[in-house]
């Protein structure tokens, strides 16, 4: 019967968990801070739209009925669609070039926002940034995958993604900071949002190649017996499935109908945190307080989305379980959900938006997490990671249109709620299911007689095989 990584790991190189957890130290002061600060400024980049508006974009660019929904949309298009494409580039490439420089690309458009002056150029702009922002997010999750193994990526990823919580915090306190300066070089307040922000992107962007590592192989940071303790416990993590690119794995992820399990529970939770990120500082205003006030009111929910993130996502690489963290997070958010679709009184609304951030935002490191420990082999994790978080995020496009009916969004908050049930629903499915395949994996391995010293003869089949173990 075949061990788990884990257990292979510590037999195979007969180490203790005290050098295990100094590497895995190194690693993550070497790799993390760097990546959660990318991620902060392009999640900062991607919904700082939603403070520009409340600054007087909507009202200098006219951006009556619909129009703000289908700017926030646009974006999502082309992020969509260039993840997966970007994610093999990435294996195929050296990431600490690939990712500067779409980095560089999207502050450029970020920045150069500042100039649009209608409707239809903000349009433009939007469809660009989404393109050249499409790469980060599941390149650095799919970066990541290649330095950590399954167990221990949760935290990983949830403090990389606790990045876009403090995002939204900082982005309130920054655009109630730069909104001061309406009318400073002809500009109005939202246009210096765009243009600092976007600046900053760029300058981060032109030093990130000289503090990023490419793979583990190649890490001048490790000693020599690092980097092979490293590299061999990727191998056996990975339970000798190929690492190499070959088209056929791009295809086991496409035609795997498990992929599309965890990008139904995915999405999800996809919609109602892009609907935290869009529309929280619309949402307070319409609840009666200030412009400014309500950019500054919109960092509680973030904060306590970021610790919520953190604290999730320990736990959940300690139990080595993803299903009922997000089971669990699905039903706090939704309480949060309901709260804010039942209160009328402005403080409890604001309660229900602190209590949907602690459930919905911590679902999404989760989710990818899952998807990370679930698919073999390198490439189809890469594409798998990317096609889910590709097209989970074309539920940036629903969030985008379903909050319509201010002050009490009743749609968009029931059709939130509504997924957040789904995600509840096949998430315990998922669970059952794996389980089952792991059974029947066992059941084969038994009767077969098959070992893990015939890893190599399964070495093309990705989680197929029958060595390899689903993470409930």
């Amino acid at each position: 019967m075949p061990q788990s990584p884990s257990d292979d790991l510590k037999d195979a190189m007969d180490i203790n968990t005290e050098v295990h957890a100094r590497v895995l130290r190194k690693l993550d002061w070497h790799l993390l801070p760097l990546v959660s600060l990318l991620y902060l400024l392009s999640f900062l980049d991607r919904a700082n739209i939603g403070n520009a508006r409340v600054a007087g974009m909507a009202t200098d660019l006219n951006l009556v009925g619909l129009r703000y929904n289908i700017a926030s949309a646009v974006f999502f298009v082309m992020y969509c669609l260039a993840q997966p494409p970007s994610n093999i580039i990435l294996k195929l490439f050296r990431p600490s070039r690939w990712i500067p420089l779409i980095m560089v690309a999207w502050g450029l458009v970020m920045t150069l926002m500042c100039l649009v002056k209608t409707y239809h150029q903000l349009l433009v702009a939007r469809v660009f940034l989404g393109l050249a922002e499409s790469g980060l997010f599941p390149g650095v999750t799919y970066y990541l995958s290649m330095w950590y193994p399954r167990d221990e990526r949760a935290k990983r990823y949830a403090i990389f993604l606790s990045a876009a919580t403090i995002a939204g915090a900082f982005g309130g306190i920054l655009a109630y900071a730069i909104e001061k300066m309406e009318g400073v070089g002809g500009l109005h307040g939202w246009q210096w949002i765009f243009c600092l922000e976007g600046l900053l992107t760029v300058l981060v962007a032109l030093a990130a190649p000289f503090f990023m590592y490419d793979f583990p192989e190649t890490a001048s940071f490790l000693t020599e017996t690092e980097r092979h303790y490293v590299i061999e416990m990727m191998k056996t993590d990975s339970q000798g499935l190929s690492t190499h690119y070959d088209f056929q794995f791009v295809l086991q992820a496409l035609k795997d109908y498990k992929t599309y399990l965890q990008l139904s529970i995915y999405i999800g939770f996809v919609v109602p945190a892009y609907s935290i990120a869009l529309f929280t500082p619309t949402i307070i205003y319409e609840l009666g307080f200030s412009a400014a006030n309500a950019e500054l009111l919109s960092v509680p929910p973030y904060v306590a989305g970021c610790v919520s993130v953190i604290i999730v996502g320990i736990y959940s690489d300690k139990h080595r379980l993803r299903g009922p963290y997000m089971i669990g997070g699905a039903f706090v958010g939704l309480v949060g959900c309901l709260v804010l679709y039942t209160q009328t009184q402005p403080g409890a609304a604001l309660v229900g938006v602190v209590i949907a951030a602690i459930g919905v935002f911590p679902g999404i490191p989760i989710a990818i997490a899952w998807v990370s420990a679930n698919a073999g082999g390198d490439i189809k994790r890469g594409v798998a990671i990317a096609l889910v978080n590709g097209l989970g995020n074309l539920g940036g496009i629903c969030a985008s249109f379903i909050f319509f009916d201010p002050p009490r969004f009743y749609v968009g908050l029931g059709i939130s709620m509504g997924l957040l049930g789904l995600s509840m629903v096949l998430g315990l499915f998922a669970m059952w299911h794996y389980n089952e395949i792991n059974k029947q994996k066992e059941r084969l391995c038994s009767e077969g007689g098959i070992t893990d010293d015939q890893k190599d003869d399964f070495c093309e089949n990705g989680d197929d095989s029958p060595l390899f173990r689903y993470t409930l």
